[in-house]
């Protein structure tokens, strides 16, 4: 077991290959101790590079009405008005700032999210 820092997207390569080989060993023995470990570099080395950009306000709503199985009808008791909630699915409306914590509550999309420009 050599473990190194990753500090290439080679040898983040090479650790994502080896994680690979060595995914289903067991706890407790020393694959298992490597797999612990590397998964430990692995996160930490997509932590520092991979940044993964938040989802645009709207799509995360649709998203979010797709599974819960919700209706225009059941965003619009959420925020008020049935027309509001239109405008809203079809960017024609921004969100207020009551807007987002309703759709934050009920729909349980962080407001970090909900905040952002589109």
């Amino acid at each position: 077991m050599q473990l190194n820092p990753i500090k290439t997207e080679e040898d983040y390569k090479r650790a994502l290959e080896r994680l690979e080989e060595i995914f289903d060993a067991d706890s407790g023995t020393k694959e298992g101790d490597e797999l612990e470990v590397l998964g430990i570099l692995i996160e930490n080395y997509e932590d520092r590079q991979v940044q993964i950009d938040l989802p645009d306000p709207i799509e995360a709503i649709k998203f979010r009405m797709e599974q819960l199985n919700y209706t225009q009808k059941d965003l619009a008791e959420i925020i008020g008005l049935k027309s509001r909630a239109s405008e809203i699915l079809h960017r024609k409306r921004k969100l207020s700032l009551e807007m987002i914590r309703k759709l934050s509550e009920a729909l349980h999309i962080p407001s970090d999210v909900l905040i952002q420009a589109y």
